[in-house]
């Protein structure tokens, strides 16, 4: 730009000098009624003059062309060429902070692939040895269905190594053995929720607030919420190494689509399924406390908890990354 604005003063000053020329040359077409004659001498020396002073005015013009133009400033005149329809909103300090910013491309997270969310070379301490204890499984009942349902826990579920709840809507009776299961939490009312699916049920509401509740029990030293329903089987070992893999300090969302194609359709095809488990790091499980219940709010439409959960988690930005072991049917 500074390289342009010079060749066009230049070719001003040209045609000013050119155009005193012609004029001296054709000042008998309309002499001046009382010009005394000047010299050839003095004309040279009033060109010479005037050569001088344009001079001066392009050097002070291109060094303050080049204050003006600088890459800040350029940034920011782009800028405004595309706010000339809302002046009042742009911020002559923020732009110039913008641009001198350096800039860094955007975070891998948004792409929800595997590899964005896999430990390298560089893995943090803290990430390192990921147990069983480390993990939250929080597990979605019906107290109607809970005595033929635990069975199915019963299978996967080690007493002595995990940690998690089984959340229900009304308390039950415990039996003989129960003490091995996971405890049980009654969940919070959700009455004042609004739901206005006409083919679904409220239950939704309940089941999708178990990531919130489960956070704010404030368990120490917890890196994953897995979330489930009751007849959900895991191979817990597998589940360890999974997510071993993964580094919790990102907000990351796992799990997968259902093996239904008319499921997908319905839902979404980048939506976790609860059968299959959903896997939810703590800083996204933080985010979600603050946010959900105004987020599902807005959602009183939806059928049940997984696409709540989706939704909400979609708002912050987070997209889906899908491992194909969290299996949503079973042939």
């Amino acid at each position: 730009m500074q390289i342009g604005m010079t060749v066009l003063m230049t070719q001003a000053l040209k045609t000013i000098v050119s155009s005193y020329h012609d004029y001296d040359k054709n000042s008998h077409l309309c002499p001046l009624p009382v010009s005394p004659p000047r010299s050839r001498q003095w004309r040279q020396s009033r060109i010479g003059t005037f050569a001088i002073a344009i001079a001066a005015l392009l050097i002070s013009t291109t060094a303050w062309l080049s204050l003006v133009f600088s890459d800040a400033t350029t940034c920011c005149f782009h800028s405004l060429k595309d706010r000339q329809s809302r002046p009042h909103f742009f911020n002559w300090k923020k732009c110039v902070s913008h641009c001198h910013a350096k800039v860094t491309p955007p975070p891998a997270l948004q792409f929800g692939t595997r590899k964005d969310h896999l430990h390298n070379g560089s893995s943090i301490v803290e990430q390192q040895g990921l147990s069983l204890k480390h993990i939250v499984f929080g597990i979605a009942g019906s107290s109607q269905l809970w005595k033929r349902r635990k069975e199915y826990v019963r299978l996967w579920w080690r007493p002595h190594d995990m940690r998690g709840h089984v959340w229900l809507d009304e308390q039950v009776l415990e039996e003989p053995g129960d003490d091995l299961l996971p405890p049980i939490m009654i969940s919070e009312d959700i009455s004042y929720f609004r739901y206005t699916n006409p083919i679904g049920h409220p239950s939704g509401l309940r089941i999708s607030r178990i990531v919130k509740e489960s956070f704010r029990l404030g368990l120490s030293d917890v890196r994953w919420f897995v979330l489930c329903d009751d007849d959900t089987i895991f191979n817990v070992n597998n589940l360890v190494d999974v997510l071993g893999k993964y580094n919790s300090s990102e907000m990351i969302y796992i799990g997968s689509p259902s093996e239904s194609h008319s499921a997908n359709s319905y839902f979404s095809h980048s939506m976790a399924f609860g059968g299959g488990g959903i896997a939810i790091s703590q800083p996204l499980a933080k985010a979600l406390s603050e946010m959900l219940d105004e987020c599902i709010e807005r959602y009183p439409k939806l059928y049940g908890s997984d696409d709540r959960l989706h939704a909400c988690i979609t708002e912050l930005g987070i997209p889906l990354t899908w491992e194909r072991g969290f299996h949503q049917v079973f042939n």
